[in-house]
């Protein structure tokens, strides 16, 4: 069977992506809705951003996302990377209790502040409204507005740690 890249840039699927972040979150399913929500945007944001050449050890490297504390998603995570590449490379799934510089994470979603992966070339991904979260230094940023997930992004954080984000993206992200 013949292995497909991610490829996410086509209107079709930016419309996919918009109606995933655009349904309502009520009610005693807001929570697992939620999840699923942002799990599936970190997988879906991979294909909108250009890491430097130097982000991989080799070409063969697999495209490490990263989950640093609690983790929200359960098997969701897990369920949206199965069998998926990232630019032609394996998605690895990797959960710590905290990731340093240096640990290979590519895409990296956690609560905790990330200014200590400032000018790694790492997607950073928090939350502002986890209770005792922090999205200090976080490139991304899921926010909750009007009961849906949506998601900042600090355009400086992204240029700090060598990423390119493209503009399909940055035009779906709302202002703080």
């Amino acid at each position: 069977m013949e292995e497909r890249p991610l490829r996410w840039c086509s209107p079709l699927a930016l419309s996919l992506l918009l109606v995933l972040a655009g349904g309502p979150a009520t009610g005693a399913s807001a929570e697992p809705l939620e999840a699923a929500v942002k799990a599936t945007f970190l997988y879906k944001f991979i294909a909108f951003v250009a890491w430097p050449p130097g982000a991989f050890a080799a070409a063969d490297s697999p495209f490490r996302l990263c989950v640093e504390g609690p983790d929200p998603f359960g098997d969701l995570l897990d369920r949206a990377v199965a069998g998926q590449r990232a630019g032609g490379r394996p998605i690895e799934l990797m959960r710590r209790q905290q990731f340093e510089k240096g640990s290979g994470c590519h895409l990296l979603y956690g609560t905790m502040p990330m200014d200590r992966l400032r000018g790694e070339p790492v997607l950073t991904v928090s939350d502002a409204d986890v209770p005792g979260g922090s999205a200090a230094g976080a490139v991304i940023t899921f926010v909750l507005q009007e009961d849906r997930v949506r998601f900042v992004i600090d355009a400086a954080a992204a240029q700090g740690n060598r990423l390119a984000i493209s503009s399909k993206l940055m035009s779906l992200s709302v202002r703080p």
